[in-house]
């Protein structure tokens, strides 16, 4: 039969019983003849998972990812179910594997990226039609509870810029305050991505450590490339960080370490959780000045979109759902427009007070005329314009919802000109669709007249 690799290969069935290996001979022989190759090798799942991280995964995904998913197949994918012949591997297998880690201790998230880095190994055997469906997309797990993110207010971001004032990479943390860039981005950011005469920042490479080193990376996705207006505070800032800044000839760094080198990613982590603690600060994930941006950005009335593209996300989605977060006083600002478009004012209503037959008071608030039926013609004891009974005649009334006059509205909403010409506008336009119809149903009855 034909293999994958091109080659043909004397293929062998086993089985407990004749016809057990004949319907696996014939299984064997219909696949041949609609075209589908088979393997060229009995793979074990160690075996294919480290062709799969050295031919697929180096060369095509970001270092990080690589490290990400290196780590987690040396050391618990192959030994777990590394012996495991590929075609053999079940959806029971796979379960109890992930099982056992959880009942272990580990955390359902860590569960949740072992299944992560096994599926995509496993759909792209599918691809190489060494299997013919991927177990791991069937396993259930249970669902990982995200911890809420309170990110920062505006005046939290200001008492941090202020405690961050004097401090040598200031202008690094203005840029993740305000344009809510990524750790990579800010100290992967070079002077040619710094427009001084346009007044343009140009976001393109990251700097990151991955596979024990420090090394400039592609951002995270295509849409992390992007070209941002350079605010003139961060102008100043960054043209007087560039005057004091260690000169080398190494790089073209905006910042750098104390001896004209790269920052270290964790050393920018804690030197801004170190801030945080000296001014006592909330402390929040250097991470999360990302979210607080998104947030404040909603706040303040900017289109998603736009908050989209200024964080570089790919999808609007991950804006609105994982980055802007409520807050305490937009649900507050809601909540009062919300008031004051439902609730009456006080100054409509006039109460009166009256005691029940038993002795004990009540209030009872009497509903001022509706400002729309005085226009149209209406007494207290109306409940449609006088202008609809010129069509009660055609005995649809009772019949046709459409016939209907509009329903004048009861909701005592705020007294003012505004209310008052939607409502009339309303109305109006509800008095023509019946006039239209009205016209329409005459012309038809004269017409069977003649």
């Amino acid at each position: 039969m034909l293999t994958t690799s091109g080659t043909t290969k004397r293929v062998r069935v086993y089985g407990a019983t004749r016809a057990e290996v004949h319907i696996k001979l014939t299984e064997a022989k219909a696949k041949s003849q609609q075209g589908i190759p088979t393997a060229d090798k009995n793979w074990l799942l160690g075996d294919y998972l480290d062709y799969w991280l050295a031919e697929v995964v180096k060369p095509n995904r970001r270092p990080s990812t690589y490290e990400l998913y290196e780590v987690n197949v040396r050391l618990h994918l192959k030994p777990g179910l590394g012996h495991t012949p590929l075609k053999r591997l079940t959806v029971s297998m796979v379960q109890r594997f992930l099982n056992k880690h959880i009942t272990e201790g580990h955390s359902v998230r860590k569960v949740q990226i072992l299944r992560e880095v096994l599926s995509p190994a496993l759909s792209r055997a599918m691809r190489e039609e060494l299997i013919t469906r991927n177990v791991a997309r069937l396993v259930e797990l249970p669902r990982h509870q995200v911890d809420d993110v309170k990110p920062w207010t505006p005046k939290e971001v200001t008492r941090f810029l202020e405690a961050a004032k004097e401090h040598k990479w200031y202008p690094a943390f203005l840029l993740a305050s305000i344009y809510g860039l990524r750790r990579g981005e800010v100290i992967g950011l070079r002077w040619q991505d710094v427009d001084f005469v346009h007044g343009e920042l140009h976001v393109r490479q990251q700097l990151l450590r991955a596979n024990g080193i420090l090394q400039f990376g592609p951002l995270k996705t295509q849409a992390g490339r992007r070209d941002l207006p350079l605010l003139a505070m961060v102008a100043n800032e960054l043209s007087e960080h560039r005057e004091r800044r260690v000169k080398t000839d190494d790089n073209d760094l905006v910042f750098t370490s104390s001896s004209g080198g790269p920052i270290e990613p964790y050393n920018f982590t804690r030197a801004f959780q170190t801030i945080c603690a000296r001014h006592k600060l909330r402390r929040i994930k250097l991470h999360h000045l990302r979210h607080a941006a998104a947030t404040n950005l909603k706040d303040l009335g900017v289109p998603a979109r736009d908050a989209q593209l200024i964080l570089g996300h790919s999808n609007i989605a991950i804006t609105q759902q994982i980055y802007q977060h409520d807050t305490m006083d937009s649900r507050r600002e809601s909540l009062r427009l919300m008031e004051g478009a439902v609730l009456p004012l006080v100054h409509d209503n006039t109460s009166t007070e009256g005691v029940d037959g038993y002795g004990s008071r009540q209030l009872s608030r009497q509903t001022p005329k509706s400002t729309l039926a005085t226009l149209l013609g209406t007494n207290d004891h109306e409940k449609t314009p006088r202008l609809l009974g010129a069509f009660s005649w055609l005995g649809w009334r009772g019949s046709n919802p459409r016939m209907h006059g509009p329903k004048l509205s009861t909701s005592r909403l705020p007294r003012t000109w505004t209310n008052r010409i939607t409502e009339v506008d309303a109305a109006l336009q509800d008095l023509r669709r019946v006039s239209l119809l009205g016209s329409l149903a005459v012309s038809a009855a004269v017409k069977d007249l003649d």
